[in-house]
């Protein structure tokens, strides 16, 4: 069985639905999501921390029940492929937990003190594109499920204290970004 059909050769996409050009804004949005995972899996992959890799877990898959519930069109979406506000919730709880057990410094701070908190701020960042690319797509094309929308907010922020936690693991205080 090959792995490519070459129908995407001429620059078009199947979303389940309709055939898109690739330079769609969903085809976009869906790209950052699937990179913000796989930069998510790259930081569970050198991640100290236990539970930073759990939680992580999680946010990949709902993730990837983002990338379906935008693949379908409105008319053909089931009801099970739309994120709902619980997992928003979700992630509130896991960043608040983190939030008491962790102290931030009072100031922006440089990323990459150590791997895996490198790792997840890469992934945080990436995470704030796929958000913009959210909100743009939602504004000027077409109108999204607006949990989408909190969701990547809300796992920007669970992701800079997965950092965080890495960094306190190793017993490294960040450091200031203005020197």
């Amino acid at each position: 069985m090959r792995l490519y059909t070459g129908k995407g050769d001429q620059g078009t996409t199947d979303l389940l639905g309709e055939r898109v050009g690739k330079d769609d804004p969903r085809i976009a949005l869906i790209g950052a999501l699937d990179e913000a995972t796989s930069f998510i899996g790259f930081a569970r992959a050198v991640a100290q921390v236990e539970r930073s890799n759990d939680w992580a877990i999680e946010a990949q898959r709902d993730l990837y029940q983002i990338m379906a519930e935008l693949a379908f069109t409105d008319e053909l979406r089931p009801d099970a492929y739309v994120l709902p506000a619980g997992r928003v919730e979700r992630l509130s709880e896991m960043t608040d937990q983190l939030s008491a057990e962790i102290e931030l410094p009072r100031h922006f701070i440089l990323p990459g003190d150590t791997v895996g908190g490198g790792a997840f701020d890469v992934a945080r960042a990436v995470v704030r594109r796929a958000e913009r690319e959210a909100v743009t797509l939602n504004l000027h094309s077409q109108t999204i499920n607006p949990e989408i929308v909190r969701y990547l907010n809300r796992l920007s922020s669970l992701l800079f204290m997965l950092a965080r936690q890495e960094d306190q693991a190793k017993g490294i205080t960040p450091l200031k970004a203005k020197g």
